[in-house]
């Protein structure tokens, strides 16, 4: 079976990619066929999309958030972040996990995914439109790991608004 580009192409017909921006400000690939077609989003080499507008607005330590080795958030800390989505005044939030560099990769992985959903959920929770959740794990450390002060930099969920 030929597929529906390479198909195209024997009919004699240009399918022409490009790139579509959607009302968040984020890029996405697009076909151009004339119809509406397949889009997925345009990503730099470390995973983030590439989205125009943005930027962090918040960084809040895991700790404040979370217990060890946890990714349900804590009463307190669920009040904090509800007030955060509430009064940040954005059309749109990505948000991203990261750990220290304390376990395996893929652990580290699974927990930042895990924390970002979470506060994820909060924002969800309150209407506000989440456009991307990622965790990093280790991959993306502000500090060094070779202190405890560099490892606590390290374990942040990052929030990025899009206004």
């Amino acid at each position: 079976m030929i597929g529906s580009g390479a198909a195209a192409q024997q009919r004699g017909e240009i399918y022409q990619p490009t790139i579509w921006i959607d009302p968040d400000g984020c890029e996405h690939w697009a076909m151009d066929d004339g119809a509406e077609g397949y889009m997925s989003p345009h990503r730099t080499r470390d995973g983030r999309p590439v989205c125009h507008r943005s930027e962090i607005c918040g960084v809040i330590p895991t700790d404040t958030l979370f217990a060890t080795d946890r990714w349900h958030i804590t009463a307190h800390a669920r009040t904090q972040l509800e007030q955060f989505f509430r009064t940040a005044n954005a059309f749109g939030f990505m948000i991203y996990g990261h750990t220290d560099s304390r376990a395996s990769d893929e652990y580290n992985i699974r927990l930042s995914n895990n924390r970002a959903g979470a506060v994820a959920s909060v924002a969800q929770g309150l209407g506000a439109r989440v456009v991307d959740i990622k965790g990093f794990g280790e991959r993306q450390p502000r500090a060094t790991n070779d202190t405890h002060a560099g490892m606590q930099q390290n374990r942040r969920v990052e929030i990025y608004c899009i206004r």
